[in-house]
């Protein structure tokens, strides 16, 4: 009892004909073919989530690198310049932004990924001012080690924004490639298996009705040829008789008529065997095809 459960439990509630079958079939081809896709994208998101962590650990690296460049060049700048740098630097920065983000996408395997890539207006120079006085040396120092800083920023941005979504998307579809590989295809597997012991009792059923069938017809035609025959050695016996009696009373020519006469009830009687016969090979042919068709 508790293993029929089982089997209920990791096969799904359908009623077991051919047409089920070919479902079942047609739905085992697409899981598969759905499974092997999921486990592609998966192993190509995988690699590309490699490929952006390794990248992330250098862009760090090199930042930390930069940071601390650009912190000794501001500390170079306000020994140089003095402690009024800043307000220096605010008023020379003019309206339009210098150095800007743009942001695109990127298609992974159906994933969008956003990347933020640098634009850099060289027209526009906010510090041509600034340390004219004395530190220029410094302040273009500065400025150069801290646009490079920001472009390392924006680098690292568009990395660990990319490896926070495909860490996500890896997640979901390694989800769904083992639901599929361990729940999904495992269920219509056992289904199918269900069904074919179905249609294999069924038609070991049928095949058993059948011989049955086949057995109870030929009982009866092995009891109507009995009879028959005991009817055709009476009739012989009558007739016997019967020229016995005529050929003592009226002479050969009746003789004659009345053999005539039984030989026609004889070929009557053939006749009627041959269509009994008939009609008991049909069962037979019947038989032997589902014999064919049942496999023990």
């Amino acid at each position: 009892m508790s293993k029929n459960r089982t089997n209920n439990i990791h096969r799904e509630s359908v009623f077991p004909t051919r047409m089920t079958l070919g479902l079942m079939k047609n739905k085992l081809k697409g899981a598969e073919q759905g499974h092997s896709l999921l486990k592609k994208k998966s192993e190509a998101l995988t690699k590309r989530f490699r490929d952006i962590l390794k990248r992330i650990e250098d862009a760090k690296l090199k930042m930390g690198s930069v940071m601390q460049v650009a912190s000794f060049s501001l500390a170079e700048v306000s020994y140089a310049t003095g402690e009024n740098i800043g307000y220096q630097v605010q008023e020379s920065v003019s309206g339009e932004a210098r150095f800007k983000v743009r942001a695109s996408a990127e298609n992974v395997s159906g994933v969008i990924l956003p990347t933020f890539e640098k634009h850099v207006n060289d027209e526009i120079n906010d510090f041509k001012l600034t340390g004219l006085g004395r530190g220029g040396q410094q302040v273009i120092k500065a400025k150069s080690v801290y646009s490079s800083a920001v472009e390392t920023l924006v680098e690292l941005a568009s990395l660990q924004v990319s490896f926070g979504i495909l860490d996500e998307v890896i997640k979901v579809t390694n989800r769904r490639v083992n639901a599929i590989e361990h729940v999904i295809i495992p269920r219509v597997k056992n289904t199918i298996d269900y069904i074919n012991s179905e249609l294999d009792e069924l038609d070991r059923e049928e095949f058993y009705r059948l011989k049955k069938v086949q057995e109870k017809k030929q009982e009866e035609l092995a009891a109507q040829d009995a009879e028959l025959k005991k009817q055709m050695l009476e009739q012989a016996e009558l007739n016997k008789r019967l020229l016995e009696k005529i050929k003592l009373e009226e002479g050969e020519e009746a003789v004659e008529e009345v053999q005539a006469e039984a030989e026609a009830k004889e070929q009557e009687q053939e006749q009627e065997q041959k269509t009994v016969a008939a009609e008991e090979s049909e069962p037979q042919n019947l038989l032997q095809e589902q014999e064919d068709d049942v496999i023990f």
